[in-house]
């Protein structure tokens, strides 16, 4: 059986991609990381990992996700900054959903910083 893809869409195994920074065996990389990780996040159910790469300043004291949400593909539409020496950066970005007989997609930029060398989601638009 062939491994589960990455629902973030890279096209990687699972494990050799998003599941790689969800158990904590690697941190982000860059804004863009950061964020697919946080999409893959949302699609596996794994909310913890939502709040801790939360920033302080704007995260929720906890988080409940809809489990008739199904996450179902995501496409990134613009980067800014949010490299690997960059401070801050943002991500356009079309998250596709299902929930009961509706298809939709919310669209956002979101904003990163990065504090003690690591990515951090701060809000979206």
């Amino acid at each position: 059986m062939a491994p589960r893809r990455c629902p973030c869409g890279t096209g990687l195994p699972y494990a050799e991609c998003c599941g790689r920074l969800h158990d904590g065996a690697a941190t982000a990389g860059t804004a863009e990381q950061l964020m697919r990780s946080r999409f893959s996040a949302f699609a596996v159910g794994d909310p913890a990992y939502l709040l801790a790469t939360w920033h302080p300043s704007t995260r929720p004291p906890s988080l409940e996700l809809d489990p008739t949400v199904r996450w179902a593909g995501l496409d990134v539409l613009a980067t800014t900054d949010g490299g690997l020496l960059a401070a801050e950066g943002t991500v356009e970005f079309r998250a596709w959903y299902r929930h009961e007989a509706e298809t939709g997609s919310q669209h956002e930029t979101s904003r990163f910083v990065r504090e003690d060398g690591a990515w951090r989601y701060l809000d979206g638009r």
